[in-house]
């Protein structure tokens, strides 16, 4: 995801000032998806100004702007959500390395770590589930609707993430019964074969 076409994507919902914007990436939208400050909101508003993408709608008191997007700026985020380019894409996401990394742990740490995860992941489930209780339908247009699917979509993202939390504690704990029952010479052996 790049900076430019969130901004864009705001300003397609609404039209906002540079305030506006960086309280946006301050709530869900930063916690979740994409944290930006003012320090680079700001200057990328001047970016996408000068390359026509969005233009100021209204000056306000003390030199604030609220900025729109234009219809090239419609254009190239409607281009830019349909048609992702993944090639030569950098992926950095810390909680699947933790995954990929758990094994590194002794079990008993590595069942905390997942009670953890659990426990967070069943937390954030429940507050998504809230809020969407609170705003009815997720389909709303406009920025009544604004949020609405994404925080579908990380409800469950939280709930799958839970499930599987649950399910590889259970596997660690069988994995730690078994090496248990096992006898010791047969689990020396067993190391040293693999």
């Amino acid at each position: 995801m790049s900076l430019p076409h969130a901004l864009l994507g705001l300003l397609i919902v609404e039209p906002r000032s540079g305030y506006e914007l960086t309280k946006a990436f301050e709530g869900d939208l930063g916690r979740h998806a994409w944290q930006a400050g003012h320090t680079s909101i700001y200057p990328e508003l001047g970016k996408l100004a000068e390359s026509g993408l969005i233009e100021v709608a209204e000056e306000g008191a003390r030199g604030s702007r609220t900025y729109a997007a234009t219809d090239a700026g419609r254009v190239e985020f409607r281009r830019w959500l349909l048609h992702p380019d993944t090639a030569g894409k950098k992926v950095r996401n810390e909680g699947v390395l933790r995954m990929f990394l758990i094994n590194a742990l002794e079990p008993e740490d590595a069942i905390r770590f997942l009670r953890g995860v659990a426990d967070e992941t069943s937390a954030e489930a429940d507050r998504l589930a809230g809020i969407l209780a609170d705003h009815g339908s997720v389909t709303q247009r406009g920025t009544a609707g604004f949020g609405l699917l994404a925080a579908d979509f990380g409800r469950r993202q939280y709930e799958a993430v839970h499930e599987w939390a649950l399910w590889a504690i259970e596997r660690l704990e069988t994995m730690d019964e078994d090496d248990a029952a096992q006898p010791v010479e047969s689990r020396s052996s067993s190391a040293t074969a693999s």
